[in-house]
């Protein structure tokens, strides 16, 4: 896409915003608001610092007037809305992204979420210093990535599951090709060769799409080193369960889940939804053999967004169930007086690649673990 294409679309979007969406506009240039929420025309939630309030003072004349700023706004984007077709989901192209409902589904009216994406570039070292991994565990996910292993990044909607994969996916070690795979570009990466692939959603008349699963199938016969898929949501976990298991080390992806072992078992509920005729046990060994870490990120009471745990897949039981191991989990959380949680991710068991770690000259001391001669399901 030329800038010049983008400037006109940028410019189109932003007339949008002006005459059609002005109720909201003050929430929309609000660097502390992260995300909004529309419930209906008289009804505006905003997420600020990691905790939901109500916008007070803020709402749409009527049904009709916030009906018609979403097909206002979708029509800037070259998408529609309609009762025919009432659900929208989109990249705005200030980089937001946008998912509405509309009634009967919505019983309050119009339903609205708008999803800012900010401009400043979060590091490494910034993640650290905010609290959300503590500088020992930073280590450790940074010698994992040089060590291709293949990590899985759980957690809730909200969570921060895109920030920390594209904070992993900067830390690859350089001269690979890296293939990342999205619905619609998030995930913000520093690396020199990355290929960004984003998902097309069918015509009006029901053809030209491309799916995850498609775009997965094709980055395979593209020479990557790396596949990155941005949130695994259906049956492309297949392709990409096998690509982890045929040579492509260091692969990651995100899942919607509340715990490592659920993690786990989303990823192989939505891989059955594919056509293959892979027999549950084939792919419960697959995925005990491809996914090395399972990452958890949560969002907390006080509104931060931290690493729950980090945990290693160890392969399965006898009962064909996962087993898994924390390597860092999170301590007693305590509330302070000023309603801050205290607590941190701590080291607990010494991880089975501990060896590879050492002989590759990686800093983390083997005596911050206790010892991993029982394994824990």
């Amino acid at each position: 896409m030329s800038k010049d294409t983008k400037k006109d679309q940028m410019s189109v979007f932003q007339s949008a915003i002006a005459d059609n969406l002005g109720p909201i506009a003050s929430l929309i240039d609000d660097d502390s608001v992260s995300e909004i929420m529309i419930n209906g025309p008289d009804e505006i939630f905003v997420e600020k610092s990691g905790k939901i309030v109500k916008a007070e003072g803020v709402f749409f004349e009527d049904e009709d007037a916030l009906r018609a700023a979403i097909n206002a706004v979708a029509g800037s984007v070259g998408r529609r809305i309609s009762d025919e077709e009432p659900r929208l989901d989109a990249r705005l192209p200030d980089g937001s992204r946008i998912h509405a409902v509309l009634p009967p589904m919505s019983r309050k009216g119009t339903t609205v979420a708008i999803r800012k994406f900010f401009k400043s570039e979060m590091t490494f070292k910034n993640y650290v210093q905010l609290g959300a991994l503590p500088v020992n565990a930073a280590q450790f996910l940074d010698a994992s990535m040089k060590l291709g292993k293949n990590i899985l990044v759980s957690g809730g909607t909200g969570s921060g599951k895109t920030t920390l994969l594209g904070l992993l996916t900067g830390r690859i070690p350089p001269g690979q090709r890296i293939i990342v795979i999205e619905d619609s570009t998030e995930l913000k990466v520093d690396y020199e060769h990355v290929v960004f692939f984003e998902t097309r959603m069918a015509d009006d008349q029901g053809t030209g799409e491309v799916s995850i699963q498609d775009l997965v199938v094709s980055s395979l016969r593209l020479r990557p080193d790396r596949i990155i898929v941005g949130e695994v949501r259906g049956s492309e976990a297949l392709e990409l369960i096998q690509a982890m298991n045929t040579g492509h080390k260091g692969c990651m992806g995100t899942v919607h889940a509340n715990a490592a072992p659920e993690a786990l078992t989303r990823l192989q509920a939505l891989a059955q939804g594919g056509d293959s005729k892979i027999s549950e046990t084939a792919l419960i060994m697959q995925i005990a053999s491809a996914i090395d870490l399972v990452v958890q990120v949560s969002r907390y009471s006080d509104g931060s967004r931290r690493v729950h745990s980090i945990t290693e897949v160890l392969g399965l039981d006898e009962k064909e169930r996962y087993i898994v191991q924390d390597i860092f989990k999170m301590s007693r959380l305590i509330k302070q007086p000023d309603g801050k949680l205290k607590g941190q991710l701590e080291p607990f068991m010494e991880p089975t690649f501990m060896a590879e770690i050492e002989d590759n000259g990686m800093p983390i001391p083997r005596s911050q673990f206790k010892s991993n001669k029982k394994k824990a399901a």
